[in-house]
């Protein structure tokens, strides 16, 4: 967003600030210095929750200059100059001494200019409590290696690697800190932790490892290591290629500088918190690794996935933009890129990107299947099972993994009114995956919409129900279910516990109006069938709501026992 687009939104706010000194608005809007401090702050405050930080921060800067001593303020003033990668960021980070981001943001600025000293006396001041305990020692040994010093910062790990719960991670860096010495590093343990300890083939360490066994002369077990680390990753494959030539042939490495390791260690400090759902302070973790490492792919890779998760893809797609063509994960940020540019509307330009994808790794099959799923999402069903069958093609002997491609096939076939191939693909999804409750319901409900299967319908769904019990649509395919059984007294319980737990769902509240009908309450099911057609259904439902509010329940209940 420009400048003076903001200025425009917010106009109306401004104009009660006028009169305490600020100039007024021209046609292209003012510059920040033009506005007084309310109206900076107003300005300030909407730019940040439209994630525009490069209006937002120097508007908290303007603000800020006439209310000093605001403690709040100062809090925003710096978060938005961080996010913004603004110079004043440093500068804001020293008025808040207790904060542990402008802590980390001086640590960073004295090891960029090689002030080390400052650097540990910067991550010594860290909270003694949480994540930072276990960053702090990383973090420490880096900078030691930073003042000459690797053997210190390898000596400060090596406990830590024996003992502590976070093992492979501090192994990882001990590693790296004994290549980026000069050292010849020893990866057996790294080798050991990570066939032992639970998440340890992460694409960081996996990227270590094949380094290491590389320079060792073992090229195939290098190859071996990248493999199964794309494999639990869904667009990681792409990537193997280029990670595989990367490690093998052009031995380049991740870490190269002390300050490249900080890099990881932010990295790896955004990683956990995002997985607490922490996601503002790993957004500044994040920054932190960008702001000394502009070229960590893997760090705007994971900072696209909390752009998605705080409902912001255009945020991502800024993340992605710098990324060149040689980066080894280059695949994966366009594949990435294609979700976020579907995300935000741009569902052609994103199918011609997964196509050429697919083209381009014509024996992968996950450009097609997202491909599958965009055109499912813009109801073009008939196109989504095509492409769905080349993913299909593509896998020679499914395996649980693959549970979902034929879930979203059989409702893909379902939407084009292919119901024979659609049935034989839930319960190939339940064959790979015995009592997916995803599956089940879809199933199950779709029986029951035909009134086929029902015991058969009944009996998966309670067992899904029993998977998700506060499932409000497993819980409906229940009450419906019930409810074409004969047993009106039994769906209208099920039917409102559903109700209870998704009230805004159209579907729910057009079957409860159907069980209330069938009750006899046909001025409570009246009341439900405007309900759901106030919730914007399906536009097939649309007719059949209006038709039940016209005629009522035309369509005799199945009593199947």
């Amino acid at each position: 967003m420009q400048l003076h687009r903001a200025f425009l939104l917010v106009l109306t706010l401004l104009s009660a600030c006028a009169a305490g000194g600020s100039t007024p608005i021209g046609p292209d809007g003012p510059t920040v210095s033009e506005v007084n401090g309310s109206g900076a702050l107003l300005i300030a405050r909407f730019a940040a929750t439209e994630q525009d930080m490069e209006v937002s921060a120097p508007a908290y800067v303007r603000a800020l200059a006439f209310d000093p001593d605001n403690a709040e303020l100062r809090q925003q003033a710096f978060l938005a100059n961080l996010l913004a990668n603004a110079p004043e960021t440093v500068m804001l980070a020293g008025r808040l001494p207790q904060n542990p981001a402008a802590i980390l943001v001086q640590a960073n600025d004295a090891a960029r200019r090689g002030d080390w000293v400052q650097a540990e006396a910067r991550f010594a001041a860290l909270p003694r409590q949480g994540l930072f305990d276990i960053l702090r020692p990383m973090l420490v040994a880096w900078v030691r290696t930073g003042a000459g010093h690797p053997d210190e910062g390898i000596e400060i790990l090596r406990p830590l690697a024996e003992n502590s719960k976070f093992r492979p991670l501090y192994a990882l860096h001990a590693l790296m800190i004994a290549d980026v010495a000069g050292q010849k590093p020893d990866g057996s343990v790294l080798l050991r932790l990570t066939q032992t300890e639970p998440g340890g083939s992460n694409l960081q360490v996996a990227r270590e490892l094949a380094t290491w066994m590389a320079a060792e002369g073992r090229p195939a077990d290098a190859e071996l290591v990248l493999r199964r680390m794309t494999e639990q990753n869904e667009e990681m494959p792409l990537a193997l290629r280029a990670l595989t030539a990367a490690t093998l042939k052009n031995g380049r490495k991740q870490v190269t500088s002390a300050t490249d390791g900080l890099a990881e260690v932010y990295l790896a400090g955004a990683g956990a918190l995002r997985g607490q759902d922490a996601n503002e302070f790993a957004k500044v973790m994040l920054h932190l690794a960008l702001d000394i490492r502009p070229d960590m792919t893997p760090a705007r890779l994971l900072g696209t996935e909390i752009a998605v998760l705080t409902k912001h893809p255009e945020a991502g797609l800024q993340l992605l933009a710098p990324v060149r063509a040689d980066d080894p994960l280059f695949d994966v940020v366009r594949f990435r890129r294609a979700l976020l540019l579907d995300s935000t509307g741009k569902t052609d330009e994103a199918l011609a990107m997964m196509a050429q994808l697919a083209s381009e790794h014509a024996d992968r099959p996950e450009p097609l299947v997202r491909m599958g799923s965009m055109l499912r999402t813009k109801r073009r069903f008939p196109d989504a099972v095509a492409a769905y069958d080349r993913a299909v093609a593509l896998i020679a002997a499914p395996g649980r993994n693959n549970w979902p491609l034929y879930y979203e096939r059989g409702i893909a076939l379902e939407r084009a009114h292919d119901w024979p191939r659609a049935e034989q693909d839930f319960l190939r999804a339940l064959d790979l995956a015995p009592d997916q409750p995803f599956v089940m319901n879809y199933l199950a409900y779709s029986w029951a919409d035909m009134g086929r299967n029902l015991p058969r319908a009944r009996a998966m769904l309670e067992r899904a129900a029993t998977q998700r019990p506060t499932d409000g649509a497993i819980i409906d395919s229940l009450g419906w279910v019930i409810l074409r059984q004969g047993d009106v007294n039994g769906a209208v319980a099920k039917l409102e516990r559903a109700i209870e737990l998704d009230a805004a769902d159209p579907t729910i509240n057009s079957h409860l109006g159907d069980a209330y009908w069938a009750a006899g309450r046909k001025l409570e099911a009246q009341f439900q069938w405007r309900r759901a057609l106030a919730l914007n259904p399906e536009p097939d439902d649309v007719g059949k709501l209006e038709a039940k509010l016209r005629d009522g329940l035309t369509i005799p209940v199945t009593r199947t026992p």
